[in-house]
């Protein structure tokens, strides 16, 4: 449900953790590091923020939240920038293909679906007075068929 009074809806964007907000000075604040070492990330490609119109990097909290995990695995685990540029895109591979995963299986639950309910119509349309044919196996065996005699009391 949208909050936001009537007046306010469809003016102001929602907030998201992926909307560029941050300047660089406050990213660097929020995120504990100096100014150029983001600089740095974002030309490595570790941390790639949005630009205005002007060039200026506008960072979002995901990117922030980024930027934390890119300084915590460079000090405390002692990882250079190379592997954790390589850790960052393998982690965002493994995003893409579960999101991949989770978009095939709903797929594949529609169209069960679908066959559960194409199957159903095809039985409801089955001839009640026919009976399947199935194959007699020949065989050389006589047999004799005599009616029961009634008994007379």
């Amino acid at each position: 449900m949208d909050r936001r009074p009537p007046r306010l809806r469809g003016v102001v964007p929602e907030l998201t953790e992926e909307t560029p907000v941050y300047v660089i000075s406050v990213a660097a604040q929020l995120s504990g590091l100096h100014p150029q070492t983001l600089r740095q990330y974002d030309r490595l490609g570790l941390v790639s923020p949005d630009r205005t119109a002007g060039r200026g990097r506008r960072y979002s909290v995901r990117d922030i939240e980024l930027l934390r995990q890119v300084q915590a695995l460079s000090q405390d685990e002692g990882i250079n920038l190379a592997g954790i540029k390589r850790i960052i895109e393998l982690e965002n591979q493994v995003a893409a293909l579960q999101s991949r995963i989770a978009e095939l299986e709903s797929a594949l639950d529609g169209a069960a679906a679908t066959m559960r309910q194409r199957e159903a119509q095809v039985h409801a349309s089955y001839r009640r007075d026919l009976v399947p044919y199935q194959e007699v196996q020949q065989t050389s065996a006589l047999v004799v068929w005599r009616p029961k005699r009634q008994q007379s009391d």
